[in-house]
């Protein structure tokens, strides 16, 4: 579904990606793993276009998508829940998920997949009508990836989703995120720090240092690696 080939992103003159070159194939949970800095966050802007790489090529479908615009890449259905959320605080639940769905047209299918992101988050249709911002966090985290959801992506990009929230939290928005791949056919592209937490709901893996994959194998074998539990699984 998505292949990067020696993709290389810079931020003026210093260099975030160096040669970065994986695959995602359809229905996939893969997941990139790596130390803060490493280049994850710009790993998935470069996808959305965001942070358009300086070279290398990024094609979604056969189609190379590395030089157009970040909404007409979400229009061939990728979309991306960026680190630290960034909901639309003051505007409300239902209307930051009116955003997500805002470049569709087809009022049937958004009608369902509101009743789907209200059925998978419960809190958010009690909360529809408040804003935003007086969410608690997880609240929120749970209000980015629905928003992403409502427009319908067939590859979402979810940047540290567990950043900053309570471990049980995070054990439900872990079980979701394989919720929505299995129920939605969604593939799903995962950046996390909590490697243990994403090694385990992910087909594949990608390690990440200082801006090049080191690494890459199934995800049960990279639980297992000595390498990989000494440097991001604590053991």
């Amino acid at each position: 579904m998505l292949e990067l080939r020696n993709v290389q992103t810079f931020y003026g003159n210093i260099q975030a990606l160096k040669e970065i070159t994986l695959e995602i194939g359809e229905g996939e949970i893969i997941t990139l793993i790596g130390a803060n800095g490493a280049g994850k966050s710009t790993t998935l802007m470069s996808i959305c276009g965001i942070v358009p790489p300086r070279s290398g090529e990024i094609l979604f479908r056969g189609e190379r998508i590395e030089r157009l615009g970040t909404d007409q890449i979400v229009a061939r259905g990728i979309c991306q829940v960026p680190e630290g959320r960034h909901i639309f605080p003051q505007l409300t639940v239902q209307e930051n998920l009116d955003m997500g769905a805002f470049l569709r047209t087809d009022k049937g299918g958004i009608r369902q997949d509101l009743d789907y992101v209200f059925a998978l988050f419960p809190i958010l249709e009690e909360r529809r009508h408040q804003a935003g911002g007086n969410l608690s966090g997880g609240e929120q985290q749970m209000l980015a990836m629905s928003r992403a959801l409502m427009a319908r992506p067939d590859l979402l990009l979810l940047d540290e989703p567990s950043m900053g929230l309570a471990p049980l939290v995070i054990r439900q928005i872990f079980e979701i995120i394989r919720q929505i791949n299995q129920e939605q056919n969604t593939t799903i592209f995962l950046v996390e720090q909590n490697a243990n937490q994403a090694l385990r709901i992910a087909n594949r893996g990608y390690v990440i240092e200082t801006g090049r994959i080191t690494l890459t194998d199934s995800a049960d074998r990279l639980l297992t690696n000595p390498e990989v539990q000494k440097a991001y699984l604590g053991i």
